[in-house]
């Protein structure tokens, strides 16, 4: 059966969870031992326990923090400068102040109780961090594309998030509650189909399967309508069209020292901006033993190739909603000559927003080495194919302080969909597409017999869903107005810099 077909077949299977992966293994190896119907009356257990139509309920914390006070905690360990940019952004509409509150909503979560059943979670699995991706044999794929705040967790947490986008973007778009309702209730549905279409499949079919934008092409052309079409078929070719030659283009430019990062402030500013104090070469020799520390957390025949690369320039990078203000850089090399060159990212990572909150029974007891790892382990673990680039380091700053990063290619064939430019048709389709790709990472990780057990094939975690989002979006635009209104007060600073 095609990963992208929009209505899966039925599968009947004997449904049912309770989780393991409180011993740090992943929950897939825990439960390898147990025979499929072993693993199935663990699904039956959790749905005893916490039958799905009770997850419609929007449980909140009995002294829920001030959502303001929480986005001034979170804005302490930023880059001062930038914290005005990020909450600029953040106050454009109520969804991307949803996507930029993770931390929010991660507090909210964590008041309700849960199924038992276990993943890893993308940790922020709203609609704008799914899409394109070039995988390493040069397909177009689409996936999960967001992993700072992964970790491994209940479920339901992303599944929750993903329908509270839907319904908050939808709500941003203009569509009826009855709009809205079809979007999250088909996305949660895909959701569910292929948990049970994962089920049924052995652990290598589970871990080869993707999604190949070829074939969704294919699949979605005759489900859209010509306005929808051309817009998928613009995405896919400007993805197609990205990489690091289009980004050396775009970004950069020849001065008297040779190529260099053009300064775009205060979104792009090169190093030798921000440090003008400190000479060249000394910096260049800094540059270097951060990169030789990177290097190490790549695969032997990855450092190889890595090893074909010098260091041109490094420039710090405005990126994303909530992520605006950590430490991100990107790092310009050169491999054979100027035609040949090679940007990566480099984004600090901080500890998962989920950290706390996943219920004790669900924690890993062996945490990585640093929170790079955490985010370059996750990312591994859910996608079905990563950045050959991905890595991690630990560094010490100028300021003094240790902070962990990870490592990617900063544009590999990139590109996602714009959400606030839907219609509801367009947004359901996409939805399902999520839907799918977040049970397809699950699957990966989890007990994926004991979670389609749980969801059984009716509607009762589909319909519970759709409360929980309208419930959550209504929330969400209580808090976006307390956001709007401290920044009118002058408790918070805000800025608006076009991107």
């Amino acid at each position: 059966m095609s990963a992208w077909n929009i209505v899966a077949e039925e599968e009947t299977l004997a449904r049912a969870p309770r989780v393991a992966g409180a011993d740090g293994r992943s929950v897939a190896t825990a439960a390898r031992h147990l025979t499929p119907s072993e693993r199935a009356l663990r699904g039956l257990a959790a749905r005893a326990a916490l039958p799905p139509h009770e997850q419609a309920e929007l449980v909140l914390p009995a002294s829920r923090p001030d959502p303001v006070a929480l986005i001034e905690e979170q804005a302490r360990t930023r880059v001062p400068e930038l914290v005005p940019v990020r909450h600029g952004r953040m106050m454009v509409s109520p969804f991307t102040f949803f996507r930029g509150n993770a931390l929010g909503m991660a507090v909210d979560l964590g008041a309700a109780a849960v199924s038992g059943l276990g993943a890893q979670l993308c940790g922020d699995a709203h609609l704008s961090n799914f899409g394109l991706f070039g995988s390493a044999e040069r397909r177009l794929i689409f996936d999960v594309n967001d992993f700072d705040e992964t970790l491994a967790g209940p479920w339901e947490w992303d599944v929750k998030r993903l329908a509270a986008s839907i319904a908050v973007a939808g709500r941003g778009n203009g569509f009826s509650r009855k709009e809205r309702r079809k979007c999250v209730l088909q996305t949660v549905r895909r959701y569910r189909d292929a948990t049970a279409e994962f089920a049924t499949m052995g652990a290598l079919g589970v871990w080869y399967a993707r999604g190949d934008v070829d074939e969704l092409q294919e699949v979605l052309r005759n489900k859209i309508n010509s306005s929808s079409r051309k817009s998928l078929d613009e995405v896919t070719l400007k993805a197609r069209g990205s990489g690091n030659l289009k980004a050396f283009a775009k970004l950069t430019e020849m001065t008297d020292d040779g190529v260099r990062i053009k300064a775009d402030p205060p979104l792009m500013i090169p190093i030798a901006d921000l440090l003008p104090e400190v000479g060249r070469a000394e910096l260049v020799t800094q540059l270097k033993a951060l990169l030789a520390g990177y290097r190490r957390s790549l695969p032997h025949e990855r450092r190889t190739l890595f090893d074909q690369f010098e260091f041109v320039d490094m420039a710090r990078k405005v990126v994303g909603v909530g992520s605006v203000g950590t430490r991100c850089w990107i790092v310009l090399l050169r491999g054979r000559d100027d035609g040949d060159p090679l940007f990566l990212q480099v984004k600090e990572a901080g500890p998962s927003v989920l950290k706390t909150k996943v219920p004790v029974a669900l924690r890993q007891r062996s945490a990585p080495r640093n929170e790079g790892e955490r985010v370059v382990v996750g990312q591994r673990l859910m996608q079905a194919s990563s950045d050959i680039f991905l890595g991690w380091q630990r560094v010490d700053g100028i300021d003094g302080q240790v902070r962990d990063f990870y490592v990617r290619q900063l544009r590999d064939m990139k590109g996602s969909a714009v959400v606030e430019r839907q219609d509801p048709r367009t947004m359901m389709m996409y939805g399902q597409l999520c839907g799918w790709t977040l049970a397809r990472a699950h699957a990966r990780s989890g007990d994926r017999i004991a979670l389609a057990t749980y969801l059984n094939s009716d509607d009762a975690f589909p319909e519970a869903m759709v409360e929980y989002a309208e419930a959550y979006a209504d929330l969400n635009e209580r808090d976006y107005q307390a956001f709007l209104d401290a920044i009118k007060s002058g408790r918070l600073e805000a800025e608006t810099v076009q991107q």
